[in-house]
């Protein structure tokens, strides 16, 4: 009875789950984590596209959500002309060296006919030309960088509505993918794994120090929203008046006019902050089932029957004519633009870009935990695991500190070692997120929502 029930208990706990922090602590804060949690469950089910199907390790998962969130602040924000005018075409000129070399070393390395020594003689010339990048870049990022530095000091975007970020942030992800799966999937798939990080911490490294293109450390604040401000919709007498409408009976109850407006006042102000959250809600969930619906299709497909037959036994696919490398990098590609967009979602949500969070820890580390105690393979699993996992490691804190004040309630206050258990108490995070991977390894070693293999009738 619970096996065959077991999709929909895992989603009516989760539910339940969050429905105790509405009530225990405020439906803002549970709002704001049924988000994040929206954003992760993409980002797990761009990882299980890539695992659960094809059985390819990804560890650079902070490296394609990062870049995303780069491309959101790319085509979202205002241009900064002062810069572009100053240094604007240094950079173009080296961004067409760039190109050219690029695609010349590509086509020299594929299709020139020639001994090796002669075509590497080739590359070399062409990275040595190449060089005279520097006379236009590093002065023109000397100016760009120049230009009141406290607020800008970069080129900014392209002024375009953030939701159009979603989509190249995908197209970003996936040229990214490409590149690393052109080099490393026709090798060992150690490889990958080796190949995915090492980009990851290169990606990360450019955006932490290149500040004419992402501010580095200094971040970007203040990215446009595609819902409503909170200062507008408390400025606006038709949400005033949904509020008073919405706390008619609370209002009436105040007899003081005073009394009753400060009231009033200050549930417009929290009603402001979950409107816009769910605002923000309604965007992802659409985003979610959409990408929910593509996945199934593509499990369900023939293309889905074949990728999990290549995970299962490569010797006997490649032996049946399946082209190996060319379907582990289709697969690769998808779900890296599944993480990418996931990126660009969480700076949409975050208002900012700041690429000193990017830690692998958060990226890495708890998007595959998701993926393996929701169950790898199975799209709603993915979806169960990054709303469960997201959940605890921000809950983690809270019901630590709970419960260490329980265990220590009969030491008086000042007590010592009380007062170091509560301290270190946030720090019990990382051993509940252990803990819950241990226990599901254990009893449930495919995931709470395991795999179901649906054969061709």
């Amino acid at each position: 009875m619970i096996e065959k029930y077991r999709t929909q208990l895992a989603f009516l706990v989760m539910a339940l789950l969050l429905i105790i922090v509405g009530v225990a602590q405020s439906w803002s804060v549970s709002i704001g984590i049924f988000n994040l949690c929206i954003v992760s469950a993409i980002m797990a089910m761009g990882v299980n596209l890539q695992w659960g199907y094809a059985g390819l390790f990804n560890a650079g998962v902070m490296g394609f959500t990062a870049l995303g969130g780069l491309v959101a602040v790319l085509i979202s924000h205002q241009p900064i002309y002062e810069a572009w005018s100053i240094a604007g075409t240094g950079m173009l000129i080296s961004l067409f060296i760039v190109i050219v070399a690029s695609i010349s070393i590509f086509y020299i390395s594929k299709y020139v006919n020639s001994v090796f020594k002669k075509r590497f003689l080739i590359v070399f010339v062409i990275l040595l030309a190449a060089i005279g990048l520097g006379n236009f870049y590093g002065p023109s990022v000397d100016l760009i960088e120049d230009i009141n530095p406290a607020k800008t000091g970069f080129l900014g975007g392209l002024g375009m509505p953030i939701i159009f970020s979603w989509v190249a942030a995908a197209f970003a992800a996936a040229f990214l993918a490409w590149i690393i799966g052109t080099v490393t999937l026709g090798l060992r798939s150690d490889y990958l794994a080796i190949a995915t990080l090492g980009i990851s911490e290169i990606v990360i490294a450019v955006l932490k120090h290149e500040e004419w293109l992402s501010r580095g450390v200094k971040n970007v604040t203040g990215l446009p929203r595609p819902v409503p401000y909170e200062i507008r919709l408390q400025e606006s007498e038709w949400f005033i008046n949904f509020i008073e409408w919405l706390n008619s009976s609370k209002l009436s109850a105040i007899e003081t006019v005073s009394s009753k407006q400060d009231l009033l006042n200050k549930l417009v102000i929290e009603g402001s902050s979950i409107y816009v959250k769910l605002c923000y809600a309604g965007l992802f969930i659409i985003v979610l089932a959409v990408l929910f619906f593509l996945s199934q299709l593509a499990l369900n497909s023939p293309w889905g029957r074949m990728l999990r037959a290549i995970r299962d036994n490569e010797v006997a696919a490649s032996a049946m004519g399946k082209n190996i490398v060319g379907q582990h990098l289709q697969v690769f590609i998808l779900g890296s633009a599944i993480i990418g967009i996931a990126g660009a979602m969480l700076t949409t949500l975050d208002g900012q870009f700041t690429p000193g969070t990017y830690q692998p820890l958060r990226f890495t580390f708890i998007i595959w935990v998701m993926v393996i105690v929701g169950g790898s393979g199975n799209n709603l699993g993915s979806i169960f695991g990054g709303f469960f996992i997201w959940f605890m490691w921000i809950e983690a804190e809270p019901i630590s500190i709970a419960f260490i004040s329980l265990v220590t309630s009969g030491l008086d206050y000042g007590d010592p070692i009380k007062m170091h258990l509560i301290a270190s108490a946030p720090h019990m995070r990382l051993f509940i997120m252990g803990a819950i991977l241990l226990i599901t390894l254990r009893f449930m070693p495919r995931g709470v929502i395991p795999e179901k293999v649906v054969r061709p009738r």
